[in-house]
């Protein structure tokens, strides 16, 4: 089976759950072809991104003349074709906050793609992301005569959905997948009912570096490890006041930031001004091994979220045997199982989650080991790459 796979940017740093999906996909025999409009913007520091960017075609880097180009070609070859994806494009993209013109574009990136799909015998085409990425993908799917399918990671794709039409892109799709059962509940609720069939529920997964890594002690050292990109929604900036409050009380603690992002500024003026340069360290965008290796040194893994479906990375510091603290959103409390493999506080309180992170800090090495091994377990159960790939296969094979 010939399946394309096509998303906004790829690779990207906070991606690799797309990555590890493709190469399970493979592992099983399914061809899969990548498809982006454009490269990341991110500069990339692992060798396996760097490995997908050569394996990876992209719609932008043609050029505005080989675009127009294209587009002729497609209006000569299939006039009526165009006809009716220019018409679903106008219907789209009036309920969108990008407006008509964006969409318009959007047409002449999807003759790239259906082009593209043609020339490489693809069978089937998924889309990561409902937003401009299944707009392309449901255009070009129509020039093409290809079935189509996407899936919604959320927050976005929720908080917009009117505005996204993901009911117009459920109704022509073969399927949807949603990461969570949560996610699936936010898709089912701006669809009419007589979709919600089409919407299936696959969890993101680990691969087998994670999971077959012998599980290790958690560490003695008082240290708590966020790893995500420093943006709104992750919330760096309550877990810096939750820190002044572990600071104020005396209490000795360190934490570590594993990642970067448009609100590192923010993080780093607000601990200057607490005075804790010397307990909170801010790594920058660093490799996946970087990352795992950062959560198997710290004692608890914390992530203070206010907009989340389902944190890939709250995934990979389970499977590594680390409890977690996060917040009660999304599908969070699906795997975070507060007494059990962590605490879960509400979001935004950063007196609760100081609490929380005192709780951690009081806990024995055997509670917090027997919290990381029910943590493990579950993502056992419940995310592993190779098993969750193998329903996403099946989907693929029952649509084409």
């Amino acid at each position: 089976m010939r399946i394309a796979y096509f998303t906004n940017q790829y690779p990207a740093v906070s991606h690799t759950f797309i990555r590890r999906e493709i190469r399970a996909l493979e592992a099983q025999g399914t061809i899969v072809v990548r498809y982006a409009l454009r490269k990341g913007s991110q500069e990339l520091v692992d060798q396996e991104d760097w490995a997908e960017l050569k394996k990876t075609c992209y719609v932008l880097e043609i050029g505005i003349g080989a675009l127009i180009q294209c587009l002729i070609f497609t209006l000569l070859r299939q006039p009526a074709a165009v006809a009716k994806i220019v018409w679903l494009a106008i219907k789209v993209g009036w309920r969108s906050d990008r407006g008509v013109l964006r969409h318009f574009a959007y047409v002449v990136e999807a003759t790239v793609l259906a082009h593209w799909c043609r020339r490489d015998a693809i069978q089937h085409l998924h889309a990561h992301f409902g937003t401009n990425p299944t707009v392309v993908a449901m255009l070009a799917s129509q020039l093409a005569d290809i079935s189509y399918s996407f899936t919604a990671h959320g927050s976005e794709e929720f908080e917009k959905a009117p505005m996204l039409s993901l009911d117009e892109k459920l109704l022509r799709a073969e399927f949807a997948v949603c990461v969570s059962s949560f996610g699936k509940s936010q898709l089912m609720r701006w669809c009419p009912p007589e979709l919600w069939r089409k919407v299936e529920v696959v969890h993101c997964g680990v691969d087998t570096s994670y999971l077959d890594s012998p599980i290790q002690k958690p560490s003695s050292a008082r240290r708590f490890v966020c790893a995500g990109r420093l943006g709104e929604h992750k919330a760096q900036l309550v877990l810096v006041a939750a820190a002044v409050r572990l600071h104020n009380a005396g209490i000795d603690f360190e934490v570590v930031l594993v990642g970067d992002g448009p609100m590192r500024p923010l993080v780093e003026e607000a601990i200057r001004q607490a005075g804790l340069e010397n307990k909170i360290t801010i790594t920058g965008w660093v490799s996946g091994e970087r990352v795992k290796a950062e959560i198997i040194a710290g004692r608890v893994f914390v992530l203070p979220s206010f907009s989340e479906n389902m944190p890939v990375v709250i995934m990979e510091a389970m499977a590594l045997g680390r409890p977690v603290i996060s917040t009660y959103i999304a599908g969070i409390p699906e795997m975070v199982q507060p007494g059990h493999t962590g605490w879960l506080v509400p979001a935004g309180d950063d007196r609760a989650l100081a609490e929380a992170m005192r709780d951690a800090l009081a806990a024995s090495d055997s509670e917090l080991a027997i919290m990381g091994a029910a943590a493990r377990s579950y993502i056992i159960d419940n995310h592993d790459v190779g098993k969750e790939t193998k329903k996403l296969s099946l989907l693929f094979e029952n649509s084409v």
